[in-house]
């Protein structure tokens, strides 16, 4: 029997491929081009963005195009669905959004385009939840429900070791202000009301790193929940900073170390980490 509500999302919110598969999610790719060349995200080698992004080749990140969700909607009712929860990343970072309303407008049964104001896990988190619920078979409202309370109490953390990529996307705003080019300050940074906004600071990457870790474990409390560990080309960094947490918070369901999404990493740059704190 097929699902009644089909899940669709955008590669931004960095499940691992297995996981998407498992729970039947469809995702749409971002585009990222590398000075001529373009390609879906899922397809940008990390090595060669990361050598493009020290090198200060052009890196640019889009939405996928209006036709890519239509066509996923397309197959969803073709395979029995009669209504769709479609989650994506913020309209503050992308305007991919947009183009799964655009699509939504041309699909017979009911599209929910959701602005989840977020990114990354906290994306990802509340797309595995709708997931969910949809393959127990809830109806088009307990999945958004169910989506939307993740989304709601969710935290998004974000080291990063320069701020250069993110001026160069201009994904930053008050976070630049703040921080100015004092160079051994290390930012920490958060996403607020759809935008990336400024969390912290700290002297090296070693100081701030351990408050990363302290501010994920205060967000965590004593209550059950998911935690993430993201990075871009900082595999060895993530695993130091999982078992860390893993040590300070015995109450948490899962642990997940991923790496981020290529159009991501293209604007936080190499050696960045996220940590996504979850409600269970």
């Amino acid at each position: 029997m097929p699902r009644r509500v089909a899940i669709v999302t955008d590669s931004t919110a960095s499940l691992p491929p297995q996981l998407t598969e498992k729970l039947g999610v469809v995702v749409a790719q971002i585009q990222v081009r590398i000075g001529d060349w373009v390609d879906d995200e899922v397809r940008v080698p990390v090595p060669k963005l990361v050598d493009a992004l020290r090198a200060r080749v052009d890196v640019v990140t889009s939405p996928p195009d209006a036709g890519a969700f239509f066509w996923a909607y397309a197959d969803a009712v073709a395979s029995g669905a009669d209504a769709i929860v479609s989650l994506h990343v913020s309209t503050g970072l992308s305007q991919t959004v947009e183009a799964a309303r655009q699509a939504a407008s041309q699909v017979q049964v009911p599209v929910h385009v959701v602005d989840t104001q977020t990114c990354g896990m906290s994306l990802g988190y509340a797309v595995v939840a709708a997931a969910t619920v949809a393959q127990a078979g809830g109806d088009a409202n307990r999945v958004l429900s169910a989506a939307q309370h993740i989304i709601r109490h969710s935290t998004e953390l974000i080291y990063v070791d320069t701020l250069e990529y993110l001026q160069r996307g201009g994904r930053i705003g008050k976070a630049a202000a703040m921080l100015g080019s004092a160079l051994s300050m290390k930012p920490l940074l958060t996403v607020t009301d759809g935008r990336i906004t400024p969390l912290d600071k700290a002297l090296g990457a070693e100081r701030a790193v351990r408050k990363l870790i302290d501010i994920a474990v205060k967000r965590a409390g004593r209550e059950a929940v998911d935690i993430a560990v993201e990075h871009f080309d900082a595999a060895e960094r993530a695993g130091n900073v999982l078992e860390q947490l893993r040590a300070k918070l015995p109450n948490v369901r899962r642990f997940l170390v991923t790496q981020v999404s290529s159009a991501i990493g293209a604007h936080v740059g190499p050696g960045a980490l996220g940590v996504t704190v979850s409600p269970v």
